[in-house]
C-alpha cells in the first residue's frame, strides 16, 4: 500500500488525544455514579446491563476516526483485475475476387458493414488496426482506440489484384510490433522456424479473405511465425465453397472459398475458423471472436472505500449509544 499524501499520516497521533479524553470523561460520569450510590440511588438491573456495554459505541468511533485520518492521507492499493484489452488486427482481402456477389451486395461490401459494426462495440481498452491486402500488403489504420479512425480506414478499402494470404497476415503482424519486422518473408520462405519477432500475447488478426491464396509467400510458414509469436489469428471465409464467377474488364473469372487453407491458419495460430456464408452471418461471427481477458495490476487509489467505512462506523456507534444510553458516547 502507498499513499498521495504520506505525510497526513502524523494526524494519526490524534488517536491517543481522542482516548484519553474518554477516559477522563468516563471517570468523571464513575465519580458521579458513586456520589448518587452515597445517597441511596442505586441503579437498575438494566442499567448495570447497558453499563457492560458502554464501551462498544466508543471503539466504534475510535476506529471510524481512524478510518478517516487514514483516508486524508488517500492510500493506494495495487489490485490485480480482469479485464478485456489488447490489439486486433482487422486484415482485409482487398483482391478482385471480393468483388464477388455470393454477397450481397459484394463480398467486400459484406465485410466492411460486419466489421464497422464490431468496432463501434469494442471498449477503449481495445485498440484496433486495419491492414489491406491483395498482392502486397499496406498497413491504412495503426492500431488505435478511437473507433472514428478505423471505420474511416474500412470505408476507403477498395478492391484491386491478386490474393496473398502469406503478406496480409505478415502485414498485420508488423501492425501489431508498430514497426517494421526486418525479415523479408519472400526471401526466407521455407526457413522462419527459427525467426524470432518478439512475442504478442495480447493480439489478435481478424482475417477477412476468400483464402483463394495466388502469390507468395507461403501463408502457412507465416502462420507458424504468429503462432510463435503468440499471435491468434480468426480467419472469417468470406464467400462460397462452391464458387461463383466475377466479370473483370469483360473477362468472367472464377473464384471459389479456400475453407482448407484458412482453417490450417486458424489451427497454428491457436484461432477459430469461421465461414460467412451470408451477410447476417457475417455480422454473427464477429460476435463470436474471442477476445482474451487478462489480468493486469492497477494502483487503485481507495480513499473513499475508508472515508465510506468510516462514515458507517460513525453511523452505527452513534445508533448504539442513543439507543442504550440517550446520548452520544
Amino acid at each position: 500500500m502507498s499513499f498521495v499524501w504520506p505525510k497526513l499520516l502524523v494526524l494519526l497521533a490524534l488517536s491517543p488525544a481522542f482516548v484519553v479524553a474518554y477516559v477522563l470523561l468516563q471517570r468523571r460520569r464513575a465519580a458521579r455514579a458513586a456520589a448518587l450510590a452515597a445517597q441511596g440511588f442505586v441503579p437498575t438491573a438494566a442499567t448495570l446491563r447497558r453499563r457492560r456495554l458502554r464501551h462498544v459505541p466508543f471503539a466504534l468511533f475510535l476506529l471510524a476516526l481512524i478510518l478517516m485520518l487514514f483516508a486524508l492521507a488517500r492510500p493506494q492499493m495495487s489490485l490485480t483485475l480482469p479485464k478485456r484489452e489488447g490489439t486486433v488486427i482487422l486484415a482485409f482481402d482487398v483482391s478482385n475476387s471480393m468483388l464477388a456477389t455470393d454477397l450481397q451486395p459484394t463480398r467486400m461490401d459484406a465485410a466492411k458493414a460486419a466489421a464497422k459494426a464490431f468496432v463501434e462495440k469494442q471498449p477503449t481498452s481495445i485498440k484496433v488496426g486495419v491492414v489491406a491486402f491483395s498482392d502486397g500488403g499496406l498497413v491504412t489504420q495503426a492500431p488505435t482506440n478511437v473507433a472514428g479512425d478505423v471505420i474511416a480506414a474500412i470505408d476507403r478499402l477498395k478492391p484491386q489484384g491478386a490474393t496473398s494470404l502469406g503478406k496480409g497476415i505478415f502485414t498485420a503482424l508488423n501492425a501489431i510490433a508498430g514497426k517494421p519486422i526486418a525479415i523479408d518473408v519472400t526471401a526466407s520462405q521455407g526457413n522462419l522456424d527459427n525467426v524470432d519477432i518478439g512475442y504478442y500475447g495480447n493480439a489478435s488478426v481478424v482475417l477477412l479473405s476468400d483464402g483463394e491464396n495466388t502469390q507468395n509467400p507461403d501463408p502457412v510458414e507465416i502462420a507458424k511465425l504468429a503462432g510463435v509469436a503468440g499471435v491468434h489469428i480468426y480467419p472469417i471465409g468470406i464467400g462460397s465453397p462452391d464458387g461463383t464467377v466475377v466479370q473483370l474488364d469483360g473477362f468472367s473469372v472464377a473464384t471459389k472459398l479456400d475453407e482448407g487453407m484458412l482453417t490450417e491458419i486458424a489451427k497454428l495460430t491457436n484461432g477459430t475458423y469461421y465461414h460467412a456464408e451470408d451477410a447476417a452471418s457475417l455480422s454473427k461471427v464477429y460476435d463470436k471472436i474471442d477476445l482474451k481477458f487478462t489480468r493486469s495490476a492497477q494502483r487503485t487509489e481507495v480513499t473513499g472505500v475508508a472515508t465510506g467505512l468510516g462514515a458507517l462506523l460513525f453511523v452505527v456507534g452513534g445508533a448504539l449509544s442513543l439507543v442504550w444510553f440517550g446520548r452520544l458516547v
